[in-house]
């Protein structure tokens, strides 16, 4: 068994599963449906390709929140060619950070997730496309069960911020395990395509696990990804 973990931060993410109209919610924590999404366009996927949507729906999906964010609401104007404007509320998580770990028997699968994240198709979004990821967004492949990869690896949650946050991280693991509250959850993706998106329902269990805060609060650095980013940029080139 081998888990794949990829960090989901950003100074903006949204995970939807019950937006309506002019109302676009999200959720705390990373959907399934999101993820796969990411997935497939990392891959290069078409929202058609059922074939590659049923492999990724089984792999089993697990989330620690290293650092939950806030909750931000925003009016959005929206301004039509024909007819008047109207105004829709967008919920977003601002700067939150999760482990998400991807858990499969296929190795050869993750391995080739792994490289599709490192080098993605089209362009990759937190939810939305108002939310793009920031890096690392790939951590690597673990010789592990999901539960076991997302206890041993290390918080990444920023330095700064861990004086202030909980050290109990919240863990949501896809199934019904011994210890925590199941939770029944309307995110697995059926189907993306856009004539006839649909959505089932899997099971969840959420328990806490205890981490160590490694070192102290350092200073941020607003630039320093960006800077890290454009050097890595540069050596490419």
């Amino acid at each position: 068994m081998s888990t794949l973990l990829i960090r989901l931060a950003g100074p903006l993410q949204a995970w939807g599963t019950e937006s309506k109209f002019e109302t676009r919610r999200t959720e705390r924590e990373p959907t399934k449906s999101g993820v796969v999404g990411l997935l497939m366009a990392a891959l290069g996927c078409r929202r058609d390709d059922e074939q590659t949507l049923q492999r990724l729906d089984k792999l089993r999906m697990g989330v620690r929140v290293d650092q939950p964010g806030t909750l931000l609401r925003d009016f959005h104007t929206a301004h039509p060619h024909q007819g008047t404007g109207y105004t829709t509320t967008r919920f977003y998580l601002a700067d939150a950070v999760f482990l998400v770990g991807l858990e499969s028997e296929d190795a050869g699968l993750l391995e080739t997730l792994e490289a599709a994240l490192q080098t993605p198709v089209f362009p990759l979004f937190l939810g939305r496309r108002a939310c793009p990821p920031t890096l690392p967004l790939v951590i690597g492949l673990r010789a592990s069960d999901l539960q076991t990869a997302l206890q041993r690896e290390p918080w990444q949650a920023a330095p700064w911020r861990r004086p202030k946050l909980d050290t109990h991280l919240k863990l949501v693991l896809e199934g019904v395990e011994t210890n925590g509250a199941v939770r029944r959850l309307r995110d697995r993706p059926v189907s993306f395509d856009i004539a006839h998106r649909e959505f089932g329902y899997r099971y969840a269990t959420v328990c806490s696990w205890a981490i160590e805060a490694n070192g102290t609060a350092a200073d941020h650095d607003a630039m320093a990804e960006l800077r890290e980013e454009e050097e890595r940029v540069s050596e490419q080139n």
